[in-house]
């Protein structure tokens, strides 16, 4: 630690003793009597340190009197354990605007406006986990999940706008109730653009009681969940807690005598929700979305009996559901054929870097359609009996499935990372 802070020091010259949980970065130019760790140089990600700016964002920085610019979206890491932190924001300016995500594209502040001269403080609760469950035991990662900023031991902090950063601060938060969620890729952190699901858009409609932690994986079904991924949530699930399960689309694909909805799905999603109430934990089931599919104005169920097979259950063993596939086949309709392209990942050539082909994806979400559907979701677990409405913010706007909102109307500022490939899935 003496090593460390006498290197920030020559650096920086600021150093202050904290412990590995809790950090204060002051931004501004002008030296502060404030406690915290006082950074004006554009200070590339370094594990030996333990923060600094990534994925070589850093020259896109520049410092001011107030505090830090940014020419571009920049990545700022913090090397941090596992659990829930609550980030405070104090950002600066006129009329400018900045969006804050998270780890895999969690959105947490979209287009926070800032209108005339004045700060603006801010916050947010984030969970921050690894692939790590017990000792000589982890979560097998898909070789795709890898690189993931989920999965690292990190917390990854993205800022997109022209607002000043005058400081930041993150403190480990105890006891807060957490959300769990349990899917495929339409719930997944997808974590580089233009892929989106509802699972990364719901943080920025819940409070700041309660923190979610994203666990779903792109090309997930129930079968393949058990074990290690499902052994990762109960590892970290408290009394109070809730775990949101929705699967059904990579379900449909495994064949054989006993595996269809009647047999190992609905065993599987039985079994998962007595070992969560066995936690004192709520479970709570979402069918699944549906498949951009029309046969002429009408959409084509594609889930075969899946959705019922969810609703029984939902029945026997007395959990809330969402019925996401009902929900869902009302926005698309109220769409239709060609207005609901633009909730999916549908892209004519050349619009990302490296793109030479359109795109054309009727599973996975376009960021407007993820908004879409965790507006969708959000407001049917507000009109819910399950006690998890009551964190459920209270400016997140009624929402009505057969009157969507105009297709294309929401934007949120891309990220900097792109992939053309295709999520796991469909």
């Amino acid at each position: 630690m003496r090593i460390i802070c006498w290197f920030i020091f020559l650096m920086f010259g600021t150093c202050f003793s904290q412990n590995t949980t809790d950090y204060a970065f002051n931004f501004s130019s002008h030296k502060t009597s404030e406690a915290g760790i006082h950074l004006t140089s554009t200070l590339p990600y370094n594990a030996a340190i333990g923060y600094g700016f990534d994925f070589g964002t850093a020259y896109k920085t520049s410092f001011v009197k107030q505090g830090l610019l940014a020419s571009g979206p920049i990545y700022f890491s913090v090397n941090l354990p596992e659990g829930t932190y609550k980030v405070t924001l104090i950002l600066s300016g006129k009329n400018t605007e900045t969006t804050v995500k998270a780890e895999s594209k969690r959105l947490f502040i979209p287009r926070l406006k800032i209108d005339s001269h004045k700060r603006i403080t801010t916050s947010f609760v984030v969970n921050v986990f690894n692939s790590k469950i017990a000792p000589g035991y982890d979560v097998a990662l898909k070789d795709r999940e890898l690189g993931k900023l989920d999965w690292d031991h990190k917390l990854t902090l993205e800022f997109l706008g022209n607002s000043i950063l005058e400081s930041l601060k993150i403190e480990q938060v105890n006891g807060m109730k957490t959300l769990f969620l349990a899917g495929d890729s339409t719930v997944t952190n997808q974590d580089v653009e233009p892929w989106a699901s509802w699972g990364q858009f719901i943080t920025a409609y819940l409070d700041d009681n309660i923190a979610v932690s994203n666990q779903a994986s792109s090309g997930a079904s129930l079968a393949s969940f058990r074990g290690s991924r499902i052994d990762k949530v109960l590892s970290g699930l408290k009394p109070g807690d809730f775990v949101i399960i929705e699967f059904g689309h990579n379900d449909e694909k495994i064949k054989g005598e006993g595996n269809g909805a009647w047999g190992l799905y609905t065993e599987i999603m039985t079994d998962f929700i007595k070992r969560i109430k066995e936690k004192e934990a709520t479970p709570i089931l979402i069918s699944p979305t549906q498949r951009r599919a029309f046969d002429g104005k009408n959409l084509k169920p594609t889930h075969g009996d899946f959705p019922d097979a969810m609703r029984k259950v939902a029945e026997n063993e007395d959990v809330t559901l969402i019925d996401l596939t009902q929900i869902s086949t009302q926005m698309y309709e109220a769409w239709g054929p060609q207005l609901s392209r633009k909730a999916f990942v549908q892209y004519a050539a050349n619009i990302f870097p490296g793109q030479i082909q359109d795109l054309e994806d009727n599973t996975h979400f376009s960021n407007f359609g993820a908004n879409e559907i965790a507006l969708a979701v959000a407001n049917a677990i507000r009109n819910s009996d399950s006690e998890l409405k009551n964190y459920i913010a209270s400016e997140t706007p009624n929402y009505n499935p057969s009157q969507p909102n105009s297709a294309g109307s929401y934007t949120i500022p891309f990220s900097s990372r792109f992939q053309i490939e295709k999520p796991d899935g469909n």
